[in-house]
């Protein structure tokens, strides 16, 4: 079943943005985008089956491969058994609109309308993926990324939760080794 539209809406009328490209009523969307107050596109949402032969399957088969030999490998190995299980992708692509004033904050609301209609997981193209908590757990950021961040290691089958430098050598040898660096805070 779809993430249902009525939440989506909502979030983004919250905001004075309004969902284009779909039929509220119908329940079978397969594609929609967010404009705001002013009818800039904030962003667009696709929605993909994951069936044979679809563009679905596609992504979850380059997300398998892009893991294949990323760090740390018990988070890599949890996320090929994870997106073994996916039955639908929403693939969210910001737009000119997040520049604009209130644009990021109408991403994260509508982003976040969909995680708590179906759940999941997310993925950010040159930074990796999160847990169902929205924990980072999965190293593909640029070699020159910096700041904090929150990032998740498994751990006896458990999220170990902490915010590391990413800029901080230490941290990332430390994170990609799937420990907890030294020093960080915890939640």
């Amino acid at each position: 079943m779809p993430a249902p539209l009525a939440a989506i809406c909502k979030a983004a009328q919250s905001h004075g943005a309004n969902i284009v490209g779909a039929d509220l009523r119908d329940p079978a969307w397969d594609q929609i985008a967010i404009t705001n107050a002013a009818g800039v596109t904030v962003c667009a949402i696709d929605r993909n089956e994951v069936d044979d032969g679809t563009l679905g399957e596609a992504e979850i088969e380059e997300f398998q491969s892009e893991i294949a030999a990323s760090l740390p490998a018990s988070a890599a190995a949890w996320l090929k058994s994870y997106l073994d299980s996916v039955g639908t992708v929403y693939a969210i692509q910001g737009l000119s609109g997040t520049e604009e004033e209130g644009g990021w904050e109408i991403l994260a609301s509508i982003k976040e309308a969909l995680l708590s209609s179906v759940g999941g997981i997310l993925q950010a193209d040159n930074e990796g993926f999160s847990n169902e908590e929205g924990y980072h757990i999965l190293w593909q950021f640029s070699n020159d990324v910096t700041g904090e961040w929150w990032m998740a290691v498994l751990k006896d089958g458990h999220w170990q939760k902490f915010k590391m430098d990413l800029g901080s050598q230490v941290h990332r040898a430390a994170f990609k080794a799937g420990e907890i660096p030294a020093g960080v805070e915890r939640r």
